[in-house]
């Protein structure tokens, strides 16, 4: 820029210089000093006509850089992309998990005074999930889970799991058969064992998996968020039938949450009334071998009949602790009240403990010992003892 200067005043100096080169020729006068600094003056204000006209080669100050960085011309824009234009989208990945457990039981089972021998089966199943993530912090999920009836004739295909999901940067939201509020943080940390009714005081009246619905689920830091309704239009109410909230906090090996579900009781399309349950739970891993958690359900039963209201509870306690490497010793102790008075014929409570040893030789095979009691406050106890076998499969494919 400043050669482009140069030449444009190289030719301006002999521009001028011409006409008084010719006027000193005509005139035989000498040029004088006077003439000089004339000359200097209209050279410059030349030049700065010049600059004034022509500032794309004219040097430019430090302000006019500042302003020139500060706001680029249509041609630096349409060269260089804007700052707000979206960037690529992420690259898109899909995961597939494919997965079987068996656990068959074999045991003695002893029932009003009478031993039983049977095969049982400890809830066996087999499922795969689907995740595809399209964006960031997008994916969506399917999700499909199916029993094996090893008891009975090896059948395969009573439902489990059932739903898809997306997973949002606001949270995840699902439709479909799945596991509750209720279950994954009230009984999911009490329910150690290799039993088909375990946690045993949650299981005669509480939720596992809940067909028909909605989810939605918000984890901010250590807490956990999950709210599901149910909306089956075949029966029950014409709205929600079921809603179920439940607030937990997870870290440090500590686990505590609380949750509150409602549910309408009917009877050949007739409302009985509905289910009211506050539930908390608390698990803590003391040390790397030894484990506690607790869980207690307080459950109301409103009923529209006159007198036919009635409170209830289940406490289960569950120990695990780990003897050797491949050794781990189970405990527990469960306490069910169905809200009747125990005089009552339909009074069903009961209170009990178990005892497990598990031997487990490699990570996905576990052997397990197991002496269960049921003391029923209106009828005969049950025992039983069992041996079993559980076996867990899995393989992801990503793709």
């Amino acid at each position: 820029m400043k050669n482009a200067i140069s030449s444009v005043t190289k030719a301006i100096l002999v521009a001028l210089c011409v006409p008084l080169t010719c006027a000193h020729a005509n005139t035989e006068r000498a040029v004088t000093m006077a003439d000089i600094e004339a000359l200097e003056a209209q050279l410059k204000a030349l030049k700065a006509r010049f600059e004034r006209q022509n500032p794309a080669i004219s040097q430019p100050t430090q302000d006019t850089k500042s302003a020139s960085a500060a706001v680029p011309d249509k041609a630096q824009t349409a060269q260089a992309p804007a700052a707000t234009v979206k960037s690529p989208p992420a690259e898109e990945k899909r995961q597939l998990d494919v997965y079987a457990t068996m656990r068959p039981t074999y045991g003695r089972l002893e029932t009003n005074g009478e031993d039983n021998w049977d095969v049982r089966d400890a809830l066996s199943h087999a499922g795969l999930k689907v995740t595809h993530e399209f964006d960031q912090d997008w994916s969506a999920e399917l999700h499909g889970e199916w029993s094996i009836d090893v008891a009975n004739e090896g059948n395969f295909g009573r439902s489990r799991r059932a739903y898809t999901a997306l997973n949002t940067p606001v949270g995840r939201f699902g439709i479909g058969k799945q596991r509750p509020a209720q279950y994954l943080f009230i009984a999911e940390y009490v329910d150690i064992f290799n039993h088909a009714n375990s946690p045993f005081a949650y299981d005669p009246e509480s939720l596992f998996f809940v067909d028909n619905l909605i989810s939605y689920r918000l984890t901010p830091g250590p807490f956990t968020f999950v709210a599901v309704a149910q909306f089956n239009g075949e029966s029950g109410s014409n709205s929600d039938d079921l809603v179920n909230v439940g607030l937990s906090y997870d870290a440090n090996d500590l686990h505590a949450a609380i949750t509150y579900q409602q549910n309408d009781v009917y009877a050949d399309d007739v409302q009985l009334g509905d289910n009211n349950l506050w539930a908390t739970s608390l698990a803590y891993q003391f040390t790397p071998r030894f484990y506690a958690a607790v869980a207690y359900q307080d459950k109301n039963y409103d009923r529209r009949a006159p007198g036919a209201d009635r409170s209830g509870h289940t406490f289960d306690l569950s120990f695990a602790y780990q003897l050797a490497k491949a050794y781990k010793l189970k405990t527990g102790y469960f306490d069910f009240d169905d809200g009747y008075q125990d005089s009552d014929p339909a009074a069903g409570s009961f209170d009990g403990y178990n005892v497990t040893l598990e031997w487990s030789p490699i990570k996905a095979l576990r052997v397990h010992l197991e002496y269960l009691n049921k003391s029923f406050v209106n009828g005969d106890d049950f025992d039983s003892i069992s041996i079993g076998f559980r076996y867990d499969y899995k393989t992801t494919i990503e793709y």
